[in-house]
């Protein structure tokens, strides 16, 4: 990866730690000249009515916020600046925060995206109201999204799909094992690539002469799907990686082999679907990210473009 401009998505709810920056200054040493936008978005229904009537009480209100979190910004850049890091700062006053960042990534075009994430409700998912699902469907840019940010990357893992089942495009997947082999040399990390199958389980066959045999059908499937990731390997060589096979749905097998592993950081691919799809099914990314232990960088294919726009 060639990451020379950074935004970073600042907690306006943390004072002390902010993983996402963490991450960022982290990633500086390897990226030497990077330049960092750190952006801080903030909502609070009571200024934006209730109490307070008067249309100038409430700018006044909402001015002191944003000059506390410009300070803090200030705070945080501080550092960075002191040691010759370009640092631009940016507090914008917002009810969704999706929005903003989506907007912040189309004039900016950075190269990364890093946001702290947390464990989401389930209700919130399905009404599609989370941000973080959000900016998996329709951030164009790199959307790392950090669990530890105060974790030395050791170990990255990338999840390709070279079936398709999930109706990934082809050329995603070869982008992935790029990805992370480059990553993997540039923060001297080790790579691991895997890809998940599932056979239909033995109550779901309904064909005779399969149930008869449903052994040798297994052993079919997992013969067809170890065929199609050694030829995407082929295809697309990363050079000391370990490469693993795995039985299950992704969030079934993918979490404990991640743990297992001691991966730091997962890699995957995410294509936009319709609002429809994904309230009834969900990305495996979206569905993955509150299981998984490790932090998840997500990419989109080349030449994506944000539905959401107008």
């Amino acid at each position: 990866m060639n990451i020379k401009n950074l935004l970073v998505v600042i907690d306006p709810t943390r004072e002390q730690q902010q993983p996402a920056l963490d991450r960022a200054t982290s990633l500086l040493g390897q990226f030497p000249g990077a330049q960092l936008t750190l952006m801080i978005c903030d909502y609070i229904p009571a200024l934006d009515g209730g109490l307070l009537f008067e249309s100038a009480a409430l700018e006044k209100a909402r001015e002191s916020l944003l000059a506390h979190h410009r300070e803090y910004l200030e705070e945080l850049a501080a550092p960075l600046r002191a040691k010759g890091t370009v640092v631009e700062t940016k507090a914008i006053w917002g009810k969704r925060l999706d929005r903003h960042v989506l907007r912040e990534v189309s004039t900016l075009k950075p190269d990364l995206v890093l946001k702290a994430t947390r464990h989401h409700n389930v209700l919130k998912r399905l009404f599609l109201t989370n941000t973080d699902w959000q900016l998996i469907r329709h951030c164009e840019a790199p959307l790392w999204l950090v669990k530890r940010g105060d974790k030395t990357i050791k170990r990255l893992c990338a999840s390709v799909d070279p079936l398709h089942s999930a109706d990934k495009p082809a050329a995603l997947d070869q982008k992935l094992i790029a990805c992370g082999a480059s990553l993997g040399k540039q923060l001297g990390a080790g790579i691991d690539l895997v890809h998940c199958y599932t056979p239909l389980p033995r109550t779901m066959v309904f064909d005779a002469s399969v149930i008869a045999d449903y052994e040798g059908y297994a052993q079919d499937v997992k013969q067809h799907h170890a065929t199609a990731f050694s030829q995407l390997l082929a295809r697309s060589p990363a050079e000391g990686a370990e490469t693993h096979l795995l039985e299950g749905d992704p969030e079934e097998a993918l979490p404990g082999f991640l743990e297992k592993e001691n991966i730091d950081l997962l890699i995957m691919g995410a294509v936009s679907r319709s609002r429809l799809d994904s309230a009834l099914i969900g990305h495996t990314a979206e569905r993955l990210l509150d299981l998984v232990p490790c932090d998840v960088l997500v990419i989109k294919p080349d030449g994506f473009v944000d539905p959401s726009k107008p």
